[in-house]
């Protein structure tokens, strides 16, 4: 009896895998919530906040992701949102006004900058669609627009099962 050759078309197939979760910053994410600085939960004093900020152990935020926010229904002046920021920076890693989604997103977006996109030249790539964390969906549609320019092809998934989604058309 003949044995069977098993052939690995995948990795015969010229696919590039591009793996989102190689991108996401392993820092820890937290929350900076300016309701905490309210006088009586309305307002926000500027001696007591500066005092505040000369006082407070900022190193907590050491390499720290930071989202800046207030979750009360108060007017927060904008030099407030500044200040704090010019606390924060020389502790933590990336500072963000909004939500956690925000600094995520933030996140995805300075990694994928920083990719050297010629190398995908020609190429036919696969975004891999599974992961242990969570990709936001801001990431995928960033890394489709630059990869549109440079590769032949784009798909999503897996390089066994593919959605596709770009095929440059021939000239």
């Amino acid at each position: 009896m003949e044995e069977e050759v098993i052939v690995n078309r995948v990795s015969k197939s010229g696919l590039v895998s591009l793996d989102l979760e190689d991108f996401y910053h392993p820092g820890d994410r937290v929350v900076y919530d300016l309701k905490d600085n309210l006088y009586m939960g309305l307002i926000l004093r500027e001696k007591d906040f500066r005092e505040f900020l000369k006082t407070h152990d900022w190193s907590y935020y050491t390499n720290k992701n930071v989202a800046i926010t207030c979750t009360e229904d108060a007017i927060i002046p904008t030099w407030a949102y500044m200040l704090l920021a010019v606390h924060l920076e020389p502790y933590a890693h990336l500072i963000v006004f909004g939500t956690l989604t925000d600094l995520e997103n933030k996140l995805y977006d300075e990694a994928i900058s920083k990719i050297d996109f010629s190398q995908y030249e020609g190429a036919k790539v696969v975004v891999k669609g599974c992961s242990k964390v969570s990709v936001p969906t801001t990431a995928y549609v960033e890394i489709t627009r630059r990869l549109k320019p440079v590769a032949q092809s784009i798909m999503f998934g897996e390089p066994c099962s593919t959605v596709p989604l770009y095929k440059k058309p021939r000239v």
